[in-house]
């Protein structure tokens, strides 16, 4: 009988076996980081293989994360039945691919961006940064230099950027600090800081905002294993979240992104530190600019080297840039339907994609496997590309489908995560601190109109008579009394005016501004 994990050899069962099915096909855990692809038509049994990937992967002790495009994943937190619908058929299989089905469930940590379906996940604009940020608000050119030039002053300033408040906050001080700015960083239109704005205010309105905030979510938190010693299976209800493709893909790449910066260099390991699904991985690249796909490409060429495996889903090959294809050593290829000449060309593309095996045409048997069936090529020793065979991908240990909402809460109640993300957290950030500037300058220039103010021309016209100054009693004649009223109209409008300007402004530089203005206009009198 095969084993699903086999610690001497370092492999995990994939699937093969039976006399229509070439050599039976394991994965390799030392090569697991040289990452993989599933691809196939729609219903040909791509979540079935992740999800019996993600089961061998965490029996081998390796955190999984992924996302649930369908709610159907959520199963792996159950223990398949012989009950199920699908027994007979699971038990045929096993029976043809000689394995023993051992119905059994799977750690899981269930996360939701909108905190939902799961325990919030969230993250900050300063983490995402303002390249992942453009992408996901399909700014142009100049406005993502606009965004650079808001992110680069808030580094320089200490002014933490938490949530979307803080950036929004953080452009009307661009914005209204533009003509200055513009000399040392390139010029700041208010026309692109206005389109950041609304581009902004569209995403807060379709629930984006709930991304970001505090507690932003730690990496160790993902990369856990369960009481057992297997893998945390991490699993991101992203039904919802795909109505939001950009966002989708913006969090998912910004994920990658993170494990790329933070986790340190281990050469080749015996197996991942954490394997990464990346379903409908076409999302991560329509219409993606050039800058953003070449960050993707160098993160699955180096990440390898940081122990992550990185596995792309898509219907095919090519919904993937060439380059970045060209990283994925591990490949379970699908059916794929030929129905028109550009299926007929991708199919023909999918199949030179691999070893050839004389026993049978590439491309043939790619376009024939049944629902369950896959054609596959896992690397080998030394890393080289396994000849491309025939298999029978295994049945899963687990339940197939989704889980009742009250068997989802039961997970999520257990789960040590709840009390960490439960709970918002808003600190002092960009917000507030802009906030203090603006009202402090405020303060100080009214401090300053109302010293002045208190100073009437006939304080100063009177300072030097000895008399005044000990008796205080001193009457000015009647005009230079309706010159005084006139002077502290006068000083009124000019403190409420040094104080509009103030509040507005809130920087150093608007505090010398109103002392300049509030000082000619002393002067002037």
């Amino acid at each position: 009988m095969a084993k699903i994990l086999d610690d001497e050899a370092g492999t995990v069962f994939v699937g093969g076996g039976g006399k229509d099915y070439g050599t039976p096909q394991s994965l390799l855990l030392k090569y697991a980081n040289r990452h993989g692809m599933i691809a196939g038509a729609t219903g040909t049994g791509k979540t079935v293989t992740l999800q019996t990937l993600a089961e061998s992967l965490s029996l081998a002790g390796v955190p999984v994360f992924l996302a649930d495009v369908k709610g159907d994943l959520a199963g792996l937190s159950r223990p398949g039945s012989a009950e199920a619908k699908l027994h007979d058929a699971f038990k045929k299989r096993a029976d043809t691919i000689g394995l023993e089905l051992d119905y059994q469930e799977f750690p899981v940590t269930f996360w939701d961006v909108w905190g939902e379906q799961g325990h919030p996940v969230r993250t900050t604009p300063a983490e995402m940064g303002p390249l992942l940020l453009s992408r996901l608000l399909d700014l142009t050119e100049a406005q993502e230099g606009v965004m650079n030039i808001a992110f680069r002053v808030a580094d320089e300033q200490g002014l933490a950027l938490a949530d979307l408040k803080d950036l929004q906050a953080m452009l009307v001080w661009v914005g209204e600090n533009s003509d200055e700015l513009s000399l040392q960083y390139g010029n700041v239109s208010s026309a692109s800081v206005g389109a950041i704005q609304r581009a902004l205010l569209v995403l807060e309105n379709q629930g984006g905002d709930r991304l970001f905030g505090e507690p932003a979510l730690e990496l160790a938190d993902i990369m856990r294993q369960g009481e057992d010693g297997k893998g945390m299976i991490n699993i991101l209800a992203a039904d919802r979240l795909m109505n939001s493709p950009r966002l989708y893909a913006s969090f998912l790449l910004w994920l990658l992104s993170e494990l790329f910066e933070q986790l340190p260099e281990v050469g080749d390991p015996d197996r991942p530190r954490i394997a990464f699904f990346f379903d409908e991985a076409h999302l991560l690249f329509d219409d993606a600019p050039k800058a953003l796909i070449e960050k993707v490409e160098r993160v699955a060429r180096l990440i390898r080297s940081k122990g992550v495996s990185v596995w792309f889903i898509s219907q095919s090959p090519t919904d993937i840039p060439e380059n970045i294809l060209g990283q994925l050593g591990n490949r379970v290829q699908h059916a794929l339907r030929a129905f028109t000449a550009k299926d007929q060309k991708a199919l023909r593309l999918a199949a030179e994609n691999y070893r050839a095996n004389p026993d049978f045409d590439t491309a043939e048997a790619i376009q024939n496997v049944g629902t369950g069936e896959a054609v596959t090529s896992l690397l080998e020793a030394k890393g080289v590309p396994g000849i491309v065979q025939r298999t029978l991908i295994r049945p899963p240990f687990s339940q197939l489908g989704p889980v009742s909402d009250t068997e989802r809460a039961e997970v999520m109640k257990a789960s040590p995560m709840a009390g960490k993300y439960g709970k918002t957290v808003d600190r002092e950030s960009a917000q507030e601190m802009l906030a203090k500037r603006a009202e402090e300058a405020g303060a100080e220039a009214g401090k300053q109109g109302k010293a002045a103010g208190s100073k009437s021309d006939d304080d100063l016209f009177d300072m030097g008579n000895e008399d005044y100054k000990q008796t205080r009693r001193y009457e000015p004649p009647e005009p230079a009394r309706r010159k005084s009223s006139r002077s502290s109209r006068s000083d009124s409008i000019a403190e409420t005016f040094g104080k509009s300007l103030a509040r507005q402004l809130g920087t150093r530089a608007g505090r010398e501004l109103v002392r300049g203005v509030l000082g000619s206009l002393f002067r002037g009198r």
